[in-house]
């Protein structure tokens, strides 16, 4: 997308995110994190999904994490995940591809609705990301269907608020940063 910020873009979805969800799932979607992190409600709080800094990728990758958690998983910090630093050992990283190849194809999805060039996320530098994008390119019918199904109800909700967007901002490459919900 050109001539807008990765600030205004991570502003955009997150206020795309506020506007498609916050009141009907009590969730925010809020950047500038050192790490991503999902909090879940409290009486007193809303959920929270934190995304790094002010990255467009993190906010999408984020959001795929929680269209995919069902609601026992939205109920625990970090969807109830434990995750495994890298550089992980060949074994490590295997493992974490596989917990990945869902999310990382929404998010592919996501960004492809938003106008984005998706690059898949290792999260390690010292791993190949060949096979990988392979294995997200070879999953798309799967996602599809599961798109399709009722379970993927938040997510077509999701991508039809990205696409909306995504017109907003080819007729306003700088939209108001109104909302603040990315910081």
């Amino acid at each position: 997308m050109a001539n807008i910020t990765d600030a205004e873009l991570a502003n955009c979805i997150a206020q795309t995110f506020a506007q498609a969800f916050g009141r009907a799932h009590n969730t925010q979607l809020i950047g500038g994190a050192l790490e991503p992190l999902y909090r879940p409600a409290t009486s007193t709080a809303p959920a929270t999904l934190y995304f790094r800094e002010d990255y467009p990728a993190s906010a999408l990758h984020e959001v795929a994490h929680w269209c995919i958690a069902g609601t026992q998983r939205r109920r625990q910090e970090d969807f109830g995940y434990h995750y495994i630093m890298g550089p992980r050992n060949a074994e490590d990283q295997v493992a974490f591809f596989e917990s990945e190849l869902r999310t990382q194809s929404l998010e592919r999805a996501f960004a492809l609705a938003l106008g984005l060039e998706f690059q898949p996320s290792a999260d390690n530098v010292e791993a190949d990301i060949d096979a990988f994008t392979q294995a997200i390119q070879a999953h798309t019918p799967t996602l599809h269907d599961w798109l399709a199904s009722s379970a993927g109800a938040r997510a077509r909700i999701f991508i039809r608020a990205l696409e909306r967007t995504r017109e907003r901002i080819a007729q306003d490459p700088h939209p108001p940063l109104a909302l603040g919900a990315a910081r």
